[in-house]
């Protein structure tokens, strides 16, 4: 017997990615087929196999209080800008009634990397007392928290690349326990150093064509050859219906289902066949109450691995078969943004479902595999249910359903 479950409805929407800052720049510039792809440029990369990642430019330092820039990682600082323009100026519950959670793959790593080497070449021995607190993963929720009063449950999923996916997962489960009426789900990542770059590209797993920045990433192609490193934030301000229409707020769209599960195959590889992928589609499917003809369009994890994107399509494709719905990877675009990708990947989700338009796949002129695939440029189509997974190392598959109003 199937129990009747309140909607939740998403109330706000914020992005800070490496082809815009602020929601309307990042869809704009989706659609158009812009690239965020380049050679680094925070710090000399010329020495290394891997010179090529998707940063987040021009971000504008006015979105966040001096003192905060100083004392705060990029990928704080990203949360913080995104978590603000989904929340605008109202306060949606009262303070001890209004939760966070918080996605992020590796946190504060880059400065980590960054203090390591400093002390590693400094004479005296310092570090200064807020490197703790400044790469610590639940610290991205802690400071909106303390600037936007937020004072009910605060949580932070660490998930790998599944964080974003999860991070609204446990939000949305918060809202139907009555833990919260209100819960800001914030995705953020800044991972950009020389120690990650060798350790992923030591696993074979990033693109080299660094003389080809805006055509490294090419996910579903028969060409591809790895992904690119991106970074930045999304959030998502998420309440159930009932408190929303008190409240007079509008929704974006209404999550209807999600799911999660693990391969328990491999630390790094995905199962090749994709079965358990496959399983934590059906799973957000039936959470939702919705059989796979009713996607009209998938928003793939998509990275441009070799294995990553094989296992991914044999999952799509043993779910919702041939003439399935439309298919896109947002990655060729703005890299692979770790924890903020899996929310900035739903707002996609929900913008071509607002618009009737579906982002392309950029670099896709080889498809390797029987989906409907997105390529080079946006297609238009009127979605009425949209789907976007993410999947991790260590085997986590994050599945999440959204509908139209």
């Amino acid at each position: 017997m199937s129990v009747k479950r309140e909607r939740i409805a998403v109330t706000g929407m914020g992005a800070v990615t490496p082809i815009g800052v602020g929601l309307g720049a990042y869809w704009d510039n989706l659609i158009k087929g812009d690239c965020g792809v380049d050679t680094i440029s925070r710090f000399d990369a010329s020495g290394l196999a891997v010179r090529i990642a998707a940063e987040v430019k021009d971000f504008p330092e006015k979105l966040l209080p001096r003192e905060l820039l100083r004392q705060t990682d990029a990928f704080t600082q990203y949360a913080f800008a995104a978590a603000a323009e989904a929340l605008g100026r109202e306060t949606p519950a009262e303070p001890e009634r209004f939760g966070i959670v918080m996605g992020t793959a590796m946190a504060g790593i880059a400065a980590t990397a960054d203090q390591q080497e400093a002390l590693t070449r400094a004479v005296h021995k310092n570090v200064g007392p807020r490197f703790v607190p400044r790469i610590l993963a639940n610290i991205a929720a802690a400071q909106i928290s303390i600037a936007q009063g937020i004072r009910g449950p605060s949580l932070t999923v660490s998930t790998a690349c599944a964080s974003g996916g999860d991070a609204i997962a446990a939000g949305a489960t918060l809202l139907l326990t009555g833990s919260a009426d209100a819960v800001l789900v914030v995705g953020a990542e800044s991972i950009l150093c020389p120690l990650v770059l060798y350790s992923l590209a030591n696993t074979q797993a990033l693109s080299r064509l660094n003389d080809d920045p805006k055509g490294a990433c090419r996910p579903f192609d028969r060409r591809r050859g790895g992904f690119v490193i991106g970074e930045g934030g999304g959030a998502l301000l998420l309440e159930t219906e009932s408190h929303a229409r008190a409240r007079g707020a509008s929704a974006e769209a209404y999550l209807t289902g999600w799911a999660n599960n693990c391969d328990a195959f491999h630390v790094t590889d995905p199962e090749p066949g994709g079965r358990r992928a496959a399983d934590c589609m059906v799973s957000a499917l039936r959470m939702a109450g919705l059989s796979p003809a009713d996607i009209g369009y998938i928003n793939a994890h998509g990275t441009g691995t070799v294995a990553g994107d094989a296992a991914e399509a044999a999952a799509t494709f043993s779910v919702f078969g041939e003439g399935g719905p439309l298919v896109s990877s947002t990655k060729g675009a703005t890299g692979h943004m770790m924890g903020a990708g899996g929310v900035t990947e739903a707002i996609a989700c929900i913008k071509a479902m607002q618009t009737g338009v579906v982002p392309p796949t950029l670099n896709l002129s080889e498809p390797d595999f029987p989906l409907r695939l997105a390529a080079r440029e946006a297609v238009r189509a009127d979605i009425a249910a949209a789907m976007t997974n993410s999947f991790g190392f260590g085997g986590q598959n994050s599945s999440l359903i959204f509908e139209k109003l």
